[in-house]
């Protein structure tokens, strides 16, 4: 009990880092697109897209997080875990609208540079580390995924702004307004580059693909490590969100089983299954002369019977 109440007492407190961070960044991306346009910087419009999108991604998580807790129900049987996945998939969106906003600005600068207002850019870009240095300082320890995600991305725009910081002193001294466009150019491929990746996996698990081949190897090594298991057929593994996963499958057994036998084989099945952490899992167990109940038609009954 005493350690339920200590683990929800950091959930509160992850929760209320999440809300400074949100309102911090979202804030500050606003301030930052004002000072894109006075200062026309493509650099800090860039880094204001980079801003926003995570100022979006902690507030989902925030608003997520809150929500995805809640306890599944007649309509949403899993529960709500599945919307972590949505808001990564709409976050995803809007940082690709936004890169190709920026990229549209800055890449017809390379041929046509324009000397941005570096004082200005400066001052931005050292309130742009105080920010990102604070709302990172105060995402640190974060247990959840989330929130070590969010620690790094919020890491990553301090950099950002450390370059920004570079390119505008740099500019100070020598007029180089390619900088500019080269630097926003630069952000915007990164920033598009990671955004893929993550959002490519998002929509591999909307899709329920397997969140893990190895481990789904291993699920099936253990279950065909028992004695009395023979085959494993239709065996299901996806996952939730990419934390929680759900395993089904069908086991058919060496032979007719007695009570104290299908006891024992479960306590086994129990066992094995148990170093995977499972949030979910269904086992369906066969006699060896028994039909499988999903076979299809004599066709792709030869199928059934295997382990793939």
């Amino acid at each position: 009990m005493h350690d339920h109440h200590h683990h929800h007492h950091h959930g509160h407190n992850g929760q209320q880092n999440m809300a400074v961070a949100f309102f911090l960044n979202l804030g500050f991306a606003i301030i930052e697109f004002i000072g894109g346009l006075l200062t026309n910087s493509t650099a800090i419009m860039a880094d204001a897209v980079h801003d926003l999108g995570d100022a979006l991604s902690i507030g989902f998580a925030w608003g997520m997080g809150r929500y995805s807790e809640r306890p599944a129900d007649n309509r949403f049987t899993y529960g709500f875990r599945r919307l972590s996945l949505l808001s990564a998939l709409l976050n995803g969106m809007v940082l690709i609208g936004g890169t190709a906003w920026v990229l549209y600005q800055s890449i017809p600068r390379l041929w046509d540079p324009q000397m941005p207002h570096t004082s200005g850019m400066l001052g931005l870009a050292i309130l742009g580390i105080a920010v990102n240095g604070y709302a990172a300082w105060r995402m640190q320890g974060g247990k959840t995924l989330n929130e070590k995600v969010l620690n790094w991305h919020l890491l990553e725009d301090m950099l950002g702004w450390v370059a920004v910081l570079i390119v505008s002193i740099v500019m100070m001294i020598v007029e180089l307004p390619i900088l500019d466009p080269l630097l926003a150019i630069c952000f915007s491929l990164f920033i598009l580059f990671n955004v893929l990746r993550h959002t490519a996996s998002s929509v591999g698990l909307f899709l329920q693909r397997s969140p893990d081949i190895q481990m789904q190897q291993e699920v099936e090594q253990a279950l065909l490590s028992i004695p009395d298991v023979t085959d494993i057929h239709h065996l299901h593994f996806w996952s939730l969100d990419g934390e929680k996963h759900v395993l089904t499958v069908h086991l058919v057994s060496a032979q007719m089983l007695s009570a104290q036998q299908y006891q024992a084989l479960k306590l086994a099945v129990n066992e094995r299954l148990q170093p995977f952490e499972l949030a979910h899992t269904t086992i369906e167990i066969e006699h060896p002369e028994e039909n499988c109940r999903d076979a299809k038609p004599e066709k792709e009954h030869a199928h059934c019977g295997h382990a793939h």
